[in-house]
């Protein structure tokens, strides 16, 4: 059996060179995104050395887009996207109209055809759902009002390009026959696209609703942790690649219903636990993928084109987006979000392009632009949100607002100030995470008449707090600017309520700083992680399993249960 083949060479070369340049880019401050890009150039036909094959690449990396779709689906509920479909609906529309003018503009100036000029522009319009969420992800904001009309925004353009599929090859059938766009030929196909995409949604809505989630009630009743696993992959690639084969829908679409769906049962928060490292790996391979398609002779020998190009991804839209926002009265913290998110291309861009040259609608030039403004405007979308984090506060500071107008009908979508004004209190606690455990530990300090504050990135659960009149300030923990407004210096104790340790590491680490004295009190999952947090400076780390079994045990032999002799058939091996 040989030892090398492709995908094996692929999979390995795309992890250890993503590993490698990832870490680099988080060591200087950015975004590791950045870094797995350039792995897949340094992976890909264009520089010497290694050559990853392309076509596996794609694959894998259409497996990351199902998995982080899916994941997507689990934490969005249908209210949810019905609640932003005023918003998503006609933004998506109008900033797909805009960027598809700006970019026939363009090639009409550079001589092209008026279909290639629309295949261009349209290539130019959407988003790239990976990049979308993953940036969405790392900031916290997927569960956020700006989160959903995002994702929101993000299915409206899927829809829209899985007819857009349909509708190039038959408007190639009648540029070539000379025929009218009121050809049957070019509208009959995209009646029966729209009927099959309502027929899939229809499905899952009634009969999916009810299928998943008892088909995942009846897996957990089996025991089995490695079934159930199973299971959730099954049930998200499967549906994914039934919508794509069945339906005409895009994986993208399908894996969301899937998990929106799945989201319905009481077992979707394991679900997305089990899905979660599988997601975070494929995402990787996709980012790969993309770097690989980057011929960087583009940029020496059409310098303007590419800038040009750029110039419509990462301005044109997002003043589009900006503006569209604005007029349905959302606040300018909200526009900013949407506009940066939007500011990048992706996988439906490559595969509208692709499909453009092929049926000789666009030229190649065209194709090889898409791809150069994809890798540069994902490269520099983790800069355009710092420049977005810089531009905040200082449109938000000419435009203060007393905190008793900040819930007023006249800015009914804020969620939070950004940077909020310091605490005065002092001598308190400081809860990060007002979930399971942080809500437990805040009802405490407030039977004890202990002054405490919260740091949470849920919007929903941040009003909860406000209307029981908890002060709460909203956004990432790790972030330095919340630290110093918690006055940690002239604080007594704070309390790590948050599962996700990499980021409880970063808040124990600089809140140590802040406060050599300060009482740090952490959570972990495992020995590892226990260790870790102890290292960076936490007081006491508790690890939730073991105080578990120490409850058991103590509640056990509190309530009059002794042990007994151990005999052969009932001893067990230590296996502690």
């Amino acid at each position: 059996m040989p030892h090398y083949t492709p995908l094996i060479a692929t999979i390995v070369a795309g992890l250890v060179f993503a590993f490698i340049f990832g870490s680099i880019a988080q060591r200087l401050r950015t975004s590791p995104i950045v870094g797995y890009l350039l792995a897949g150039v340094v992976a890909g036909p264009y520089t010497p050395g290694f050559v990853a094959d392309q076509a596996i690449a794609n694959e894998l990396a259409e497996l990351g887009v199902i998995l982080l779709m899916f994941g997507v689906g689990l934490h969005f509920s249908l209210k949810d996207l019905l609640s932003v479909r005023a918003i998503a609906i006609p933004g998506a529309v109008v900033q797909i109209g805009t960027a598809t003018l700006m970019g026939m503009a363009m090639a009409y100036f550079l001589g092209w055809t008026w279909t290639a000029g629309f295949v261009f522009g349209l290539a130019l319009s959407v988003a790239s759902t990976v990049v979308l969420l993953r940036t969405l992800q790392e900031r916290r904001l997927v569960e956020t009002e700006r989160g959903r009309i995002a994702v929101g925004w993000l299915i409206v353009e899927d829809l829209a390009m899985v007819l857009a599929l349909v509708l190039l090859p038959a408007m190639a059938s009648v540029m070539m026959a000379k025929g009218s766009v009121s050809n049957p030929a070019i509208w009959q196909p995209i009646a029966i696209t729209l009927g099959k995409v309502a027929a899939f949604v229809l499905v899952m809505l009634v009969v999916g609703q009810r299928v998943i989630p008892w088909a995942l009630h009846w897996v957990a009743h089996t025991g089995s942790r490695e079934l159930f696993r199973l299971s959730v992959l099954a049930i998200a690639i499967g549906i994914a690649y039934a919508a794509s084969t069945w339906f005409g829908a895009s994986f993208a679409l399908g894996a969301f219903f899937a998990g929106m769906v799945m989201s319905e049962s009481p077992l979707s928060q394991r679900a997305a636990e089990e899905t979660l490292p599988l997601r975070d790996a494929f995402a990787v391979l996709f980012f790969v993928s993309v770097g690989m398609l980057f011929n960087p002779a583009i940029v020496v020998n059409h310098p303007w084109l590419v800038v040009g190009t750029i110039f419509i991804i990462v301005f044109g839209k997002s003043v589009a987006a900006f503006l569209i926002v604005r007029a349905f009265k959302y606040p300018t913290s909200t526009a900013l979000v949407i506009s940066a998110s939007l500011a990048q291309i992706g996988e439906f861009s490559f595969i509208l392009a692709g499909l453009g040259v092929t049926l000789k609608l666009m030229p190649q030039t065209g194709l090889d632009l898409i791809l150069a403004g994809a890798i540069i405007s994902i490269m520099a979308n983790p800069f355009v949100f710092q420049a977005i984090d810089w531009i905040k506060p200082r449109i938000e500071k000419r435009a203060v607002k007393p905190e008793n107008e900040m819930a007023s009908p006249a800015a009914p979508h804020e969620e939070a100030t950004v940077i909020p004004e310091p605490t005065r209190l002092t001598n308190h606690a400081v809860v990060v995470g007002y979930g399971r455990v942080g809500s437990h530990i805040g009802e405490r300090l407030h039977e004890m008449s202990i002054p405490f504050l919260v740091i949470e990135d849920r919007a929903e659960v941040v009003k909860q707090l406000r209307a029981r009149g908890v002060e709460v300030f909203f956004g990432n923990a790790a972030s330095p600017k919340l630290i110093a407004a918690a006055n940690l210096a002239a604080a007594r104790t704070l309390f790590v309520a948050i599962p996700e340790s990499f980021e409880a590491g970063q808040i124990v680490e600089q809140a140590r700083k802040a406060n050599p004295a300060l009482e740090i009190v952490a959570r972990a999952h495992s020995d590892a992680e226990q260790a870790n947090l102890n290292k960076l400076g936490a007081s006491h780390t508790i690890m939730g399993e073991r105080e578990i079994a120490q409850g058991m045990f103590d509640y056990a032999f509190k309530n009059g249960v002794t042990p007994g002799p151990v005999t052969t058939a009932t001893a067990r091996p230590d296996v502690s």
